[in-house]
């Protein structure tokens, strides 16, 4: 059954169900038609006994000469079954013995029995009349009843197959109609692939689960097809980012090896292809931290952190180069505990901080704070800030300005800020700012209640990281 057409299963699912609904009216109606029948001819067999009884009270005779109607017949006995009074031809007892016994203490209805007149159906009562008891008998013929109800179903059973053929016909007709969209639908999506992933499949306007189906289905082509344009970006962006140290590493060993050099020569050369194997071994661990990041599987190892401290760490470790660039660090951190992986922490704000150092020109402001359950920490200098437009692309993998493509680096810092954001539950954006670069992670947040919160420290470097000390928040 689950191989045949899903518009000929929808058939017979509709002609079973038709099927079992005309069977079920047609017992209720021929139920209805005999109860109607038997209503009728119990009404007329009471008619006709009030009226026989009527007149057995007023003489002894004339059940003959009385000129009731045809339909029917009647006799009148006494308690011992003799005949007082009859229709013409009934010479029997319409009543065996045991039906008078029971006639004779009140109304017996006798559904059906048979006589040589054919099957009738008895009504018996007692009457006093005369000063004595009798019980007065009416009858009628079930012809006419048995026959209406045998050309009832004798319709029933012809006209149900006709009828419910026609249904079935009807319901595979519309069934598939409906599915004449889906197969469209079918016949495109067969002739889609990887490299026509810009076409889509074709939806009726009529705003039904079909066509909701099929726009449910655009949009996912519309992913599929992004997705698939990233992923080639991705594959030609590392292409290419791996194909220039590769080309440092190729040349610095080809210039080694062609002439004779000195052994400062031959250091200098090493250190540079150190330089550059560091540079990929970097671009490896950068692209294989977003390849478990996209399937969901970034390992995270979460502990108890007091946030001050990690931000502290972050700033002391880049503190030199800042001094180098004549910058400095101000770190406005509450003393809070969170629970978070501190190691990937620590990589993602250290890669905001390589990108102030690089990118921007200031003081780099470390701050953070703590509310509604979620922990927003900001990474902010007095640079240039993001170009119009960048923002909402710079946490694109290899996704770089135009003014900083030749300033080195590979374009997947903010990338690798935004997997790990994503890895503890939140999120990396941009803030609007009115000078420089303000870039902030919003995490999730688990404050530890061991101590008492603290008030908020500001701290500054001019110099020797060790002077790095608490000034009140502003």
């Amino acid at each position: 059954m689950s191989r045949l057409p899903l518009r000929l299963r929808l058939t017979a699912a509709f002609g079973l169900a038709m099927a079992v609904l005309l069977t079920a009216a047609g017992f209720l109606l021929s139920d209805h038609l005999g109860t109607s029948l038997d209503r009728t001819v119990a009404q007329g067999l009471r008619a006709r006994a009030a009226d026989i009884s009527a007149l057995v009270k007023q003489a002894d005779t004339g059940l003959q000469e009385s000129g009731l109607r045809s339909d029917g017949f009647a006799q009148v006995l006494d308690l011992r079954g003799k005949i007082v009074d009859h229709t013409p031809g009934l010479t029997e007892s319409l009543l065996a013995t045991a039906q008078l016994q029971r006639a004779k203490s009140g109304p017996l209805l006798v559904q059906r029995t048979t006589l040589s007149e054919g099957t009738v159906r008895l009504l018996a009562q007692p009457v006093s009349a005369q000063d004595r008891r009798l019980v007065v008998v009416v009858g009628t013929p079930l012809e006419s009843r048995d026959a209406a109800l045998a050309t009832l179903r004798t319709e029933l059973l012809v006209g149900g197959p006709i009828g419910l053929l026609v249904a079935s016909v009807i319901g595979y007709l519309l069934a598939a109609a409906a599915l004449r969209p889906v197969d469209r639908m079918r016949a495109r999506a067969a002739a889609i692939s990887a490299n026509r992933l810009s076409e889509r499949l074709p939806v009726a306007r009529s705003h039904d689960e079909v066509s909701r189906l099929g726009d449910t289905l655009n949009e996912m082509l519309t992913r599929l097809e992004t997705a698939m344009e990233r992923e080639r970006s991705f594959v030609a962006d590392a292409s290419h980012e791996l194909r220039t140290p590769l080309a440092h590493l190729q040349a610095e060993v080809e210039l080694a090896l062609e002439t004779p050099r000195t052994r400062g020569q031959l250091e200098t050369a090493l250190r540079e292809v150190g330089i550059e194997t560091d540079r990929l071994s970097q671009l490896a661990a950068d692209l294989l931290l977003l390849a478990r990041s996209d399937k969901g599987k970034l390992p995270l190892r979460l502990d108890d952190v007091a946030l001050d401290e990690l931000l502290g760490g972050v700033a002391a470790r880049f503190d030199r180069r800042a001094r180098d660039d004549r910058r400095r660090f101000e770190v406005n951190v509450p003393h809070i505990h969170v629970r978070v992986d501190r190691l990937r922490l620590e990589q993602a704000l250290g890669n905001l901080v390589e990108n102030s150092l690089r990118h921007g020109a200031g003081t780099i402001r470390l701050s953070a704070t703590a509310d509604d359950g979620m922990l927003d920490l900001h990474v902010a200098d007095d640079g240039p800030g993001f170009p119009a437009g960048f923002a909402p692309h710079a946490f694109e993998r290899f996704s770089r300005a135009e003014q900083s493509r030749g300033e080195g680096g590979t374009g997947l810092g903010l990338a690798i800020v935004a997997a790990i954001a994503s890895a503890h539950g939140g999120e990396a954006d941009v803030v609007a700012s009115a000078r420089g670069a303000d870039v902030r992670l919003r995490i999730p947040r688990s404050v530890s209640q061991r101590q008492a919160p603290e008030p908020p420290r500001r701290r500054q470097t001019n110099g020797d990281p060790r002077q790095l000390r608490s000034s009140p928040a502003t």
